[in-house]
This record gives structure tokens, C-alpha cells and sequence, in this order.
């Protein structure tokens, strides 16, 4: 299979007036819906629930803006994905652009489980064999897509503000360890020696640091307005069960029966794409509020085509595509199966299956 054979460049094209309005119609009904739902509030509480599952819906549209900003693919312009991609990173709490940084090293490695494991850094089967039985019962658990739940929370709300604080406290020491040493200190070199283990450019900081500066900012202003128990009720709530669905998406996206999973040599970016992504079938409610990131074949063929042009795409190169995944949500419990990846046979595997052909062996 060769890129050439795919219409991929045709679709290619941003448009800025539709990206304003993809903005537009998100942005502004996820504020009302925020406006709306403290006014709710104030007469009962059981009216809430209706306002709550829209809030999801639209921090999850923010989340796949967001995304196709990563990618500079939602506007034509570079500076406007990135004004636009740190406002919606705002909104969910997230650095966009450390994000996007490691989210394009998936794209470049998808397929290739050497050097990328995954929506959950899965073991190998060989790693996990060296386990002992509690940490082996223990990776069970941790990467189900039902640890989502709480993981999401801590993925969005408080690893961001984390890493800040721990390469904060990082810096100084290492300021304190190069002041001890007396007459050689100079406070200047010592700033432009630090590297840091938490962003790998002066661009990546400053987002980190503006990103915690506009959320943290806004949880003391929002919770001083609207007091700290409802917002942070609602707040809660819509970023858990958001970043629950888009790490489902993932999920089911990457990880199935059948998925290529291959060994640095001889992986093939191409094969990487169309058969290490699944083509997501949703209904056309959930097609609208991911932006269509279902289209993930498409989508990892070629990240510069934005969310409005996927299903076209898809369409005119559905000749092709005929014999990719296609996955349903339903299809999440099926999938949350397969948590190892065996290099000797180059696909992801049960644990159960595993340990059968394990006990399959030893019986011999």
C-alpha cells in the first residue's frame, strides 16, 4: 500500500470561515451552558443533570478543536491555531501545546509499539511476565478504560499544575547546588545550564506557565462568583466524564484485535495508519461533537486535513479502506482486552490468552 494511491492533498485546505464558526458554535454555547446551569442551580438542583451532560459534549468539542489546532490544520494560519488551540487548552485545563508536542509524536510512531505503546504505555509480554503476581493483577487494573474515570480528572486538573510545581521546586534546588560552590556561582549561567526534564523548549514552558496562570485564575474567580461548591461540583463532573470519552475514543481507536503492532524494523508508517487506527462508526451527534475524529485512518494519513474535511476524504477513498477496523463504542469492552503487545508475533494480545499459551508451554 502506497500514500500515493490515496486523494489526500485535495482536502488539505483550511478555511478560515469555517473554523471561526466551528469555534463560534462551540465556544460560545459551552459559556451559556455554564451561565445557564448556575442560574438552574439557584432553583433546584434536579434540572442540573440535562446541563451537565451538554457541558461534557461541548468540553469534548473543545478538546477535538483543540486537537486539530495541534495539528495547525483547523485555521490557515499557523498563529491562529495557536491562539486559538491555547484558548480552547484554557477551557480544558490542558496545556495545548506540550500536548500537541507529544500527540505528533504519535502520529510519527503509530503502529510502532518499540518506540510507542499506546493510550496507556502497555507492556510487552515479556515485560509483563517479569512481574510478580500483585503487579501483574495491578496492570490489570490501571489501564482498563474504566480508570479513565479518576485518571481523566488527574490528567486534565492536576498533572498540569504538578509538573509546574515540580519543576519550580527542581530549578531552585538546582540553583542552591550551583550557589553552593561559592565564587564560581553566577546566577546567569546557572539559569541558561538548567534543563528541564518537563518541556523540551522556551515556547513549551511559557504555555505551561500561561496555561496554569489563565485555569488557576479562573477556578478562584469562578468559585468567588459562583461559590466554591457548585462550581467545582459542575467543573469536576464535566472534565472527568469529558476526558473519560476522548481517552475511550483513543482507546478504541488504537487498541483491537487484529491492530498493527509491529517492531521498529520494518514498521510501515502507512500500514501504521490505516491498520493501527480503527474507523470509528458513531452516531451523527457524537460525529459532530468529536469533529469526526472517528475518520482516524484518514486522519493519520495525513493530520493536516481539518475535522470538516475528513468524511469527504474518507468517502473518496473508501476503495481503499475497505478491509480497515470498523469499531463501534459498544465495541470498548471487547478491545479494553487486549493490554499487551507481543513483539514475537507483532500484535496485541489478551492477558488471558497469554497466560494460557503461557501454561500451554510449560505443560510441554
Amino acid at each position: 500500500m502506497n500514500k500515493a494511491e490515496f486523494v489526500l492533498t485535495t482536502y488539505i485546505n483550511s478555511s478560515n470561515l469555517r473554523a471561526t464558526y466551528q469555534i463560534l458554535n462551540t465556544v460560545v454555547p459551552y459559556v451559556l451552558l455554564w451561565i445557564l446551569a448556575v442560574k438552574v442551580a439557584s432553583i433546584s438542583l434536579w434540572l442540573l443533570p440535562p446541563i451537565i451532560v451538554l457541558l461534557i459534549l461541548f468540553s469534548l468539542r473543545c478538546f477535538s478543536l483543540m486537537h486539530d489546532c495541534g495539528h495547525y490544520s483547523l485555521f490557515r494560519s499557523k498563529s491562529a491555531n495557536r491562539i486559538f488551540g491555547f484558548v480552547l487548552g484554557v477551557i480544558n485545563a490542558i496545556p495545548q501545546y506540550g500536548w500537541s508536542r507529544d500527540h505528533a509524536y504519535h502520529h510519527k510512531t503509530n503502529g510502532d509499539w518499540e518506540r510507542y505503546r499506546g493510550v496507556a504505555d502497555f507492556l510487552s509480554t515479556e515485560e509483563f511476565s517479569k512481574l510478580d503476581p500483585f503487579n501483574q493483577r495491578l496492570y490489570e487494573v490501571l489501564p482498563h478504560p474504566l480508570m479513565a474515570i479518576p485518571g481523566g480528572f488527574f490528567y486534565l486538573a492536576i498533572k498540569p499544575r504538578l509538573i509546574l510545581i515540580m519543576e519550580v521546586y527542581e530549578f531552585i534546588q538546582h540553583i542552591f547546588t550551583d550557589f553552593k560552590k561559592g565564587s564560581e556561582f553566577n546566577l546567569a549561567q546557572t539559569i541558561s545550564a538548567h534543563q528541564s526534564k518537563h518541556w523540551q523548549s522556551a515556547t513549551e514552558f511559557w504555555d505551561l506557565l500561561l496555561n496554569n496562570i489563565c485555569v488557576v485564575g479562573s477556578w478562584i474567580f469562578l468559585s468567588h462568583l459562583w461559590g466554591v461548591g457548585l462550581f467545582w461540583s459542575i467543573y469536576s463532573i464535566t472534565l472527568s466524564c469529558s476526558a473519560t470519552i476522548f481517552i475511550w475514543l483513543f482507546f478504541v481507536q488504537h487498541i483491537f484485535e487484529g491492530a498493527y503492532a509491529h517492531k521498529t524494523a520494518d514498521w510501515n508508517y502507512i500500514l501504521g495508519a490505516v491498520q493501527g487506527s480503527s474507523y470509528l462508526e458513531l452516531p451523527a451527534i457524537l460525529r459532530w461533537f468529536t469533529a469526526d475524529i472517528g475518520y482516524h485512518n484518514i486522519h493519520h494519513l495525513c493530520e493536516r486535513i481539518p475535522n470538516y474535511h475528513l468524511a469527504a476524504c474518507h468517502r473518496e477513498n473508501s476503495h481503499l479502506l475497505s478491509d480497515v477496523k470498523t469499531l463501534r463504542m459498544r465495541d470498548l469492552a471487547d478491545c479494553s482486552q487486549f493490554l499487551l503487545w507481543s513483539a514475537d508475533s507483532n500484535r496485541l494480545v489478551s492477558i488471558s490468552s497469554f497466560r494460557q499459551s503461557t501454561e500451554a508451554i510449560l505443560k510441554t
